[in-house]
C-alpha cells in the first residue's frame, strides 16, 4: 500500500495536536525499533510501537483505529531504551485522548452496576476511567 505524503500532512494539524498534547517531537524518532524490541506487551499488539510513531509522523489518522494505543501498559521500558528520549507512553496517551475527543469515551460509569463496582478493585476502576474516558 502506497501512502502519499506531503509537507502539509507531516506538519499538519493532526501531527501538531499529538505533539502539543504529548509534549514530544514525533520527528525526533529515527525508527531504530528499540522501543518495539523491548516492549513487554508487543506480542499482543496489532502493530508495533515504532509503527505507531511512524503512522503519527506521517499524519495518518488511521493510527487512532489501532489497538496498540490501548494495549500500551505505560511501563516506560520504551522510554529507557529510546536513544532520542521520546516518551512513547505520552504519545499513546495523546492518541487515546484524541480518539475519545473525536469518538467519545469507551467507558461509561453508568454502565457499571453497583454489584460489579463492589467486586472491582478500586485501583482497576480508577485506572479504567483514567485510560478509557476523558
Amino acid at each position: 500500500m502506497r501512502t502519499k505524503i506531503s509537507l502539509q500532512t507531516v506538519r499538519g494539524e493532526f501531527v501538531n495536536r499529538i505533539e502539543t498534547i504529548s509534549g514530544q517531537s514525533l520527528l525526533a524518532c529515527n525508527q531504530c525499533g528499540k522501543c518495539s524490541a523491548g516492549c513487554p506487551v508487543a506480542f499482543s499488539m496489532d502493530i508495533l510501537p515504532n509503527q505507531v510513531i511512524r503512522m503519527a509522523q506521517l499524519g495518518l489518522e488511521e493510527v487512532l483505529q489501532v489497538q496498540t494505543i490501548w494495549t500500551c501498559a505505560a511501563c516506560l521500558t520504551c522510554v529507557s531504551r529510546c536513544p532520542k528520549g521520546i516518551d512513547l507512553p505520552r504519545v499513546m496517551e495523546a492518541l487515546r485522548q484524541i480518539y475519545m475527543e473525536t469518538y467519545g469515551n469507551l467507558l461509561d460509569p453508568n454502565q457499571i452496576s453497583p454489584e460489579q463496582a463492589a467486586e472491582m478493585p478500586q485501583l482497576a476502576i480508577i485506572g479504567g476511567f483514567r485510560k478509557y474516558s476523558v
